[in-house]
C-alpha cells in the first residue's frame, strides 16, 4: 500500500515539473499594454470592434491596427483611456444608434396568417416569408432582443420591436440577426426618423399598414434638404436631421417619428434625450 502511494506520489510530482517547464518553455508574451487596455474595457465581448471579443481588440490596438475609438459601448472615455495607454490621439466618430424602422405592429399592419411557431423572427420569415403582409415590416417575435447585450430592445405588447436610445451603445449586433432588415444604425444626435422599411408603392402599401411611408414626398416637398425619396420609401438626410422636424406633422399617415415626443405606440420607453454635439464629435 505504502509502495503504491509512494508510486504514484512520485508519478504526480514528475508531472507537475514537467508541466511548470512546458508552461515557462511555451508561454506566450503578453504586452503589458494588452492587459492596461483589457483593464478599462467595459468586457461586454460584443463584437461591435470588429474583433473577437475585448482581447482580441486590445491586442489588435496594441499592434496599430485599430483606432481607440472602436468600441461603442465604452464611448469617449473607454477611447480616452485607451489612448493615454497607449500615447496616440484619438479621433471621434458621431457615435450610432440602432433603430427599428417600423411602427407597423399587429394593430397597425395586417398579418397572412396567425404564426404559431417558434417564437424567432427567422424561423418565422422561413415560413412562406413570414406572418406579415408587408415583406419588410418588424415580425416582433425578439430574435434582436436575444443578441441585445445590454437589454435595450422591447417587444410590445402587440409585437413590435422599440430600441431604446439612451440604453443602446450602438454595437450593432441586433442588425445582421433581423432577416428583414428593419433594424438601421443612424447618429445618436438625429432624434427623427422615417419608420418604415417597405419599398412597395403607396396604393399597396395603404392596404396592408396604417402607419407605412406612402412615397407622397409631402415630407420633402416640406423640407427639401431634409429628406430623399427613392424607390416610394422616404429617409432623412441626416446631415440636415434637426429641420427634418418642420414634416412630422404634415404625414399623412405619420410614419416619421420624432424620438423627443416619445417612442413607437405601446413601448414603455420615456421621450428620448437627444446629445449636444461637440467638438470633438
Amino acid at each position: 500500500m505504502l509502495a503504491a502511494i509512494l508510486s504514484l506520489g512520485s508519478i504526480g510530482l514528475t508531472a507537475a515539473v514537467a508541466l511548470g517547464f512546458a508552461a515557462k518553455k511555451f508561454a506566450v508574451e503578453v504586452d503589458p499594454r494588452e492587459l492596461a487596455i483589457l483593464e478599462v474595457l467595459p468586457s461586454a465581448n460584443c463584437g461591435a470592434c470588429g474583433y473577437p471579443g475585448c482581447a482580441g481588440y486590445a491586442k489588435a490596438l496594441v499592434a496599430g491596427k485599430v483606432n481607440p475609438n472602436q468600441c461603442p459601448p465604452g464611448g469617449a472615455e473607454v477611447a480616452e483611456k485607451i489612448a493615454n495607454i497607449l500615447g496616440v490621439e484619438v479621433i471621434f466618430t458621431e457615435p450610432e444608434v440602432a433603430v427599428v424602422m417600423c411602427q407597423g405592429d399587429n394593430q397597425k399592419a395586417r398579418n397572412k396568417f396567425r404564426y404559431l411557431g417558434l417564437i424567432d423572427c427567422i424561423a418565422a420569415q422561413k415560413l412562406a416569408g413570414g406572418p406579415k403582409v408587408c415583406p419588410s415590416g418588424c415580425l416582433g417575435l425578439g430574435t434582436c432582443v436575444r443578441a441585445c447585450l445590454f437589454g435595450a430592445i422591447e417587444i410590445t405588447a402587440e409585437g413590435l420591436a422599440v430600441i431604446n436610445r439612451e440604453k443602446c451603445t450602438g454595437c450593432g449586433q441586433c442588425v445582421p440577426v433581423c432577416p428583414r432588415q428593419v433594424i438601421h444604425m443612424a447618429p445618436l444626435s438625429s432624434a427623427v426618423h422615417v419608420l418604415c422599411n417597405s419599398h412597395d408603392k403607396g396604393a399597396y402599401v395603404r392596404k396592408y399598414c396604417q402607419v407605412g411611408c406612402i412615397g407622397c414626398q409631402i415630407c420633402k416637398k416640406t423640407v427639401p434638404e431634409a429628406y430623399q425619396v427613392e424607390s416610394f420609401l422616404a429617409k432623412v438626410v441626416y446631415e440636415h436631421s434637426e429641420e427634418a422636424v418642420a414634416a412630422v406633422a404634415k404625414c399623412p399617415t405619420h410614419c416619421i417619428r420624432d424620438f423627443t415626443e416619445g417612442y413607437p405606440d405601446g413601448s414603455t420607453f420615456a421621450a428620448s434625450i437627444v446629445p449636444v454635439k461637440s467638438d470633438a464629435a
